[in-house]
């Protein structure tokens, strides 16, 4: 699949969180609600169920020419060829994953602060996820990026800024008013009683 990525409504999974069955389906509703880009987060299970899921996953996006993106895990990203991998600052280096999985996937780059965000920068990362703007149930001891570094990097990123943390349909208009254009999200969709319905809300509030 060669799409153009589109970050404005990214979605997160979470099988702790999520109202349905299986983390296909929540991605499937997700779609169809607007979501632009999904990434996989597996915490707490093996390996071999991760790319099991990862399979399934990577499907349902397929099927809608949406971009997949894997958390943490390169081995897992190539195995099932997903779009790229988003990293965290205790990851494996930019140059490292893209040494493994060549010049044409995604690297995403976690930031809570001008420094981190600078260090993604200069290692060439595709986008960064600027997090957590607020505070959140679903990362109880995230670093809050503050006022000062989230205008900062919002005016000198050369790359997309996603921002995470606490986005919802409270915040998304103030960050919004501050040139925020992108945005991930995890419980604000994957934990409503009607993902879709939640998805399209977003969306809407995103783009309109």
């Amino acid at each position: 699949m060669n799409v153009v990525p589109d970050y404005r409504l990214y979605v997160c999974t979470d099988r702790r969180l999520m109202t349905t069955e299986t983390v296909e389906e929540s991605v499937a509703r997700a779609i169809a609600g607007g979501a632009t880009m999904v990434q996989l987060r597996e915490k707490e299970i093996s390996s071999r169920e991760f790319l099991k899921t990862a399979y399934r996953v990577k499907d349902v996006c397929d099927q809608n020419d949406i971009p997949l993106i894997i958390n943490d895990r390169i081995d897992i990203a190539l195995a099932c060829d997903a779009a790229g991998v988003h990293l965290g600052q205790l990851d494996l280096p930019i140059s490292a994953a893209r040494h493994s999985m060549g010049p044409d996937r995604i690297i995403g780059l976690s930031a809570s602060s001008r420094q981190e965000a600078l260090v993604a920068l200069e290692g060439g990362a595709d986008y960064i996820g600027l997090g957590a703007l607020f505070a959140t149930s679903t990362k109880g001891n995230a670093t809050i990026v503050s006022p000062a570094d989230r205008a900062w990097v919002l005016s000198h990123s050369t790359v997309p800024i996603v921002g995470i943390g606490g986005v919802n349909e409270r915040t998304i208009p103030q960050l919004k008013a501050e040139g925020m254009e992108n945005f991930a999200v995890v419980s604000a969709v994957i934990a409503q009683d009607d993902i879709r319905a939640a998805a399209h809300q977003l969306y809407t509030l995103i783009c309109g």
